[in-house]
């Protein structure tokens, strides 16, 4: 098959950090060609470069199709309906020039028909699910009927049964022709759905070859640079001590009658598929939501959550799941986005921020979360998404929780980062935290939780000890 995309000595620099280092990058028509590397091996700066965002500074890129890219981050337009979000700039138009509002309906239901994805095109793409912006901006790139399509991180919110849909749409494009470049940080995905694999590791490229050629191990080993010997450094960590105890928690309408159970030093994980409500139990446990009925106990105290503040100043710390849209301010620095669930207390004295000790806290702290940044004045939207999370726990490390709520904690970042993450909840629940961590990656669930609890359309459906928790029993609580 004849190559539709040619990168050859690609370099590229900006102001401090040379992103690429005379990369080179081939893909044939036909082919899933993955691309790999940890966050800041200089990705997503390539395929900018591929998609025509960003001109670069030596080398040469030879495309022979069109290009479209599905983006990590959501480009999405909350208040606009699927259907405009879908062919925004591309609207069909009457013979008078205004948008034709029923062949617009049209074609967005024949495209989501023909992609399996059940939306309606009136649709506000502001009230979907994260799950549901996702397929809606893989539809988008379907749309342009692309020839080159770039797919960054395109499974990082979907379900198993989403994640199936989504190979089938991409087994029809290959089927026509075309050349995909998938990214990824789910190892499983590469060898289910890649014929060829490219790995970068600080902005050159590693090896490229067919990925019948290479194995789990020695992709990490090349992805970080040495051998990676615990993904999940789960220790065991014995204790009686109920921390958090939750009964017969409702929201009207969300959820009803949870009830559950988490020691000091335990790792709960909670499972269930994209809508069994996880997220939503998490907010009102933290204050986000008020529940409508049911009990919250901390150290056997009944205790009432009316506020994030209210959680925060018994002891919870909350991850959230989108880190873009709920948990950084992008333009502010690291050391600001850290400090903010802790001005007050011990940093505070007369209603003044002693900024000098603040600021030595959070240097500590990115060091033992290990942030990679030039500074702790650097915006965090300069950071890759890998380091934007360890800011974010690093933040709730300040707060020295006794109850850690992390939803999907290490969505969209490297295996490298990956366990990085899993070492500090290890950390924490080691020093005495109870830990609450919702996870839709089973091996992730498996591998660092003490107890699973399976959630079903806002029920617990089953928990179940780690000793005897499997993927297919999980699998069938959460889908029965």
């Amino acid at each position: 098959m004849p190559y539709l995309v040619e990168v050859e000595g690609v370099r590229k620099a900006f102001p401090g950090v040379l992103a690429l280092d005379g990369v080179s990058m081939h893909v044939r028509a036909g082919v899933v060609h993955a691309l790999m590397g940890e966050n800041g091996a200089g990705k997503s700066t390539l395929m900018k470069i591929v998609a025509g965002l960003l001109t670069p500074d030596a080398g040469r890129v030879f495309l022979h199709g069109r290009v479209a890219m599905i983006h990590q981050e959501l480009h999405l337009m909350p208040s606009m309906t699927v259907a405009e979000n879908i062919f925004l700039g591309r609207e069909p138009l009457t013979r008078m020039g205004f948008i034709d509002d029923r062949a617009l309906w049209r074609r967005t239901s024949e495209l989501l028909g023909a992609l399996g994805i059940n939306v309606n095109p009136d649709d506000r793409v502001g009230e979907l699910t994260i799950a549901q912006r996702q397929m809606i901006e893989i539809a988008r790139a379907v749309s342009y009927e692309a020839q080159i399509l770039i797919m960054d991180e395109p499974t990082s919110a979907l379900s198993a049964r989403e994640v199936s849909q989504l190979f089938a749409i991409v087994g029809d494009l290959k089927a026509r022709g075309c050349a995909i470049i998938y990214i990824t940080h789910k190892l499983d995905e590469v060898f289910d759905i890649a014929d060829e694999v490219t790995v970068m590791r600080d902005g050159r490229g590693i090896w490229s070859g067919p990925a019948s050629e290479i194995d789990r191990d020695r992709l990490i080993t090349m992805m970080v640079g040495r051998e990676l010997t615990q993904l999940f450094p789960k220790g065991n960590v014995p204790t009686d001590r109920v921390r958090l105890s939750v009964k017969g928690l409702s929201l009207d309408g969300t959820f009803s009658d949870v009830s559950f159970e988490v020691r000091a030093g335990e790792i709960l994980g909670v499972a269930g598929l994209v809508g069994s409500k996880r997220t939503e139990l998490a907010e009102t446990l933290f204050g986000v939501r008020r529940a409508t009925s049911g009990d919250i106990f901390i150290d056997g105290v009944p205790v009432e959550m009316d506020s994030p503040a209210d959680a925060i100043d018994r002891g919870m710390a909350f991850l959230t799941e989108d880190r873009k849209a709920s948990g950084l301010f992008m333009p502010l620095c690291v050391h600001e986005n850290m400090e903010v669930a802790v001005l007050g207390g011990e940093f505070v004295t007369s209603g003044f921020v002693r900024q000098a000790k603040l600021l030595a806290a959070c240097r500590a702290t990115a060091a033992a979360v290990r942030v990679k940044t030039p500074t702790l004045f650097e915006p965090v939207q300069h950071l890759s998404g890998g380091n934007q999370q360890k800011v974010l726990v690093g933040r709730w490390l300040l707060t020295a929780p006794r109850i850690l709520m992390l939803d999907e904690p290490t969505r969209g970042i490297d295996v490298g980062a990956k366990a990085e993450i899993h070492r500090l909840i290890s950390m924490l629940a080691a020093e005495g935290a109870a830990v609450i961590m919702i996870s839709s990656e089973m091996p992730e669930i498996l591998g660092m939780s003490d107890r699973v609890m399976v959630m079903r359309h806002g029920r617990v459906a089953g928990i179940v000890d780690r000793s005897q928790a499997n993927q297919v029993d999980l699998m069938r609580l959460a889908a029965h």
